[in-house]
């Protein structure tokens, strides 16, 4: 057992979550409190319904998600949100969330651990939000074929390509989640192949007329290595038990 406030510290310095502005709603940290104390770390991309009734049954008090509970304006507790927050109340679970603190974070963030899956060498960093850089930029590998490999093992359920870019590619950009900002960014930093979660149907276009690489994997897929990076060093740290929560969203 460990101490719900301890957890918390230890997430909060680890992301670097005070440092990090995010979008608006974001709300990164503590979003639903429990009686204090932890017996079990779970990690889910989406604060839903159905991870939390999964995270339950896995006996899990507190859990660790990407996409938190507070996105909007406040509305009316009723409805799946009724649901969600009885659920909470009644199993005793704390909810944490890390939006842009895991995917930008240098080791457990999504970008970074999809690069070093990968196999690939960090060489800079670009996408800036409010000072920080999001998106990673890695050294290519020397043919296409041999990323395509491996971003087909990483993501077999959800690769697909865009390849109007080079056979071998020079620079490759890594943005989890949504790619459609990204997409302007790539000339400015010299990258021709991306590698990012989805995009949108005029991307086709522009990877044609600009002759890109594009790789949206899943917006899903591309986000579950940051949660499960840090439920692995929270559970380690406090010598608990932890439990990723799959939910086989195809998106």
């Amino acid at each position: 057992m460990a101490k719900l406030d301890d957890i918390i510290a230890f997430c909060d310095t680890r992301v670097k979550r005070a440092s990090i502005i995010d979008f608006p709603g974001a709300n990164n940290g503590l979003q639903f409190q429990n009686s204090g104390k932890v017996h079990k770390i779970g990690a889910a991309v989406d604060a839903g319904l159905i991870p939390f009734q999964k995270a339950r049954d896995a006996s899990i008090d507190f859990l660790i998600v990407h996409h938190g509970l507070f996105w909007s304006s406040p509305s009316s507790i009723s409805g799946s949100t009724y649901a969600k927050y009885k659920l909470l109340f009644e199993a005793d679970m704390a909810v944490y969330s890390s939006h842009l603190p895991l995917d930008a974070h240098p080791e457990i963030g999504n970008n970074a651990c999809i690069a070093r899956a990968l196999g690939l060498e960090v060489e800079s960093r670009f996408l800036e939000y409010e000072g920080t850089d999001i998106g990673i930029i890695a050294h290519a590998p020397k043919d296409r074929t041999a990323l395509q490999d491996s971003l087909k093992k990483l993501f077999p359920a959800s690769y697909q390509a865009i390849e109007y870019g080079s056979e071998a590619p020079k620079r490759v950009g890594i943005s989890s989640g949504s790619g459609a900002s990204v997409i302007a960014e790539l000339k400015k930093h010299d990258i021709d192949t991306l590698i990012t979660g989805e995009l949108r149907q005029q991307h086709f276009n522009v990877a044609q007329e600009e002759g890109f690489n594009l790789y949206p994997c899943g917006h899903y897929a591309t986000e579950v290595f940051g949660v499960q990076a840090l439920a692995k060093e929270v559970a380690e740290h406090f010598n608990l038990p932890w439990e990723f929560i799959e939910t086989d969203c195809p998106l």
